[in-house]
């Protein structure tokens, strides 16, 4: 990405979020509040199916995942995953959210949570994913037959493979109501 898509990217979020109509720390303090339980008990989840093996960590990803967001989104937030390069493309990112994974990718320097002004009533916290060694058994270069077999028939369209520890992945995101 040359400087200048990279410049105007970062205007992208600038303008975006009006700084004179929220407090950036405060809504990054409620963000990252309302995402921590959701990314404990998927990190809880994915470790327990682990336990039975990769296959089963796919497995238990695909159903456990949508309804840990789900359990976490209520009182008018709402929380999840969102990547540029998808598994589940439920994952996709949401318009307001582009920007963000457009600096993280092309600035390993401006990796920081981000909030910014949706809409007169909402406000949208990220923050990014970055790969641990224990998700590389399923998103890493190298995988295993069966594992591969399996996300293949589950996500056909898989793009979420061949990454190392310390890649960016994704990010969490979280829609705070402005009240």
């Amino acid at each position: 990405m040359s400087r200048a898509t990279l410049l105007l990217s970062l205007l992208a979020v600038l303008s975006s979020c009006d700084r004179s109509k929220i407090d950036e720390t405060k809504w990054k303090e409620a963000g990252a509040e309302a995402v921590l339980p959701f990314k404990k008990n998927l990190k809880q989840a994915l470790v327990a199916g682990l336990e039975d093996g990769p296959v089963e960590a796919v497995s238990v990803c695909r159903l456990e995942a949508p309804k840990l967001a789900e359990a976490q989104s209520r009182g008018g937030v709402k929380v999840g995953r969102a990547s540029q390069k998808l598994r589940n493309p439920s994952n996709a990112p949401k318009p307001w959210m582009q920007p963000f994974l457009q600096v993280y990718e092309t600035d390993p320097e401006r990796r920081e949570p981000g909030v910014v002004l949706i809409d007169d009533k909402t406000v949208g916290y990220v923050e990014p994913i970055f790969v641990q060694p224990l998700c590389v058994t399923c998103h890493g270069a190298e995988l295993a037959p069966d594992l591969k077999a399996k996300i293949g028939e589950l996500y056909p369209e898989d793009q979420a493979t061949g990454y190392a520890a310390g890649d960016l992945r994704g990010v969490f995101w979280v829609e705070l109501p402005r009240e």
